[in-house]
């Protein structure tokens, strides 16, 4: 009987046929993909490895007080975690977004002390007592701030994720010096990002608030 007859046989000198050829890669592919999932859970059960919203203590943590949205805050954070991850990972208030997380998108904009800041590019532990606005301080889905609600009536995002930044940044802007031509809005605009190219609508939903005040 010729190999014709048992194509899926293997010869006696080791030769590779084709079902043993995909078995092999399909092991090979399975190791491949399991290996970042092993390693991800040994990662996530390591002593003292865990988030600030796990049960254990976070190594070398430092408390800090905050006022975050009007509300008085105590949290633990390491020396290290920005403003931005606190506010996400151990507040909870994910509407700030980490976009470049190197300062040049905006995504992450918040105020501090009333001033617009890139919260990615500060320490948490540097605004102990500071009074922190994000987003979800703002307004409420049934009370939009006006900047929010201009936002919606003139379609000033796409995607929506850098909208936040947007919004934080053009609220500051009403209290900032500023020229009254579209010119002079994109210039302080100029530090947040809209990759979606809303720009034109982002213009005209702050235009129509500062002629509203």
């Amino acid at each position: 009987m010729n190999s014709k007859d048992h194509p899926h046989n293997e010869n006696s000198t080791g030769r590779v046929t084709r079902r043993s050829f995909l078995s092999q890669m399909g092991a090979a592919g399975a190791t491949v993909t399991a290996a970042p999932l092993v390693a991800r859970a040994q990662f996530a059960t390591a002593p003292g490895e865990t988030s600030s919203r796990g049960t254990q203590k976070i190594e070398n943590a430092v408390p800090i007080a905050l006022s975050v949205n009007g509300k008085s805050v105590r949290i633990e954070v390491d020396p290290r975690t920005t403003l931005l991850d606190a506010l996400r990972e151990t507040l909870s208030l994910t509407g700030t977004k980490k976009g470049c997380d190197h300062g040049q998108c905006g995504a992450c904009t918040v105020h501090v002390e009333g001033r617009r800041i890139n919260s990615c590019l500060t320490l948490a532990i540097m605004h102990e007592g500071d009074s922190i606005t994000t987003i979800e301080g703002l307004g409420e889905p049934d009370d939009l701030h006006p900047m929010q609600a201009s936002f919606v009536e003139h379609d000033g995002y796409q995607c929506g994720y850098c909208t936040s930044g947007q919004i934080m940044s053009a609220v500051a802007l009403l209290k900032e010096p500023c020229g009254p031509a579209d010119a002079d809005v994109k210039e302080l605009m100029s530090g947040n990002i809209c990759r979606c190219g809303a720009y034109p609508n982002i213009v005209a939903a702050i235009q129509h608030v500062r002629q509203r005040a």
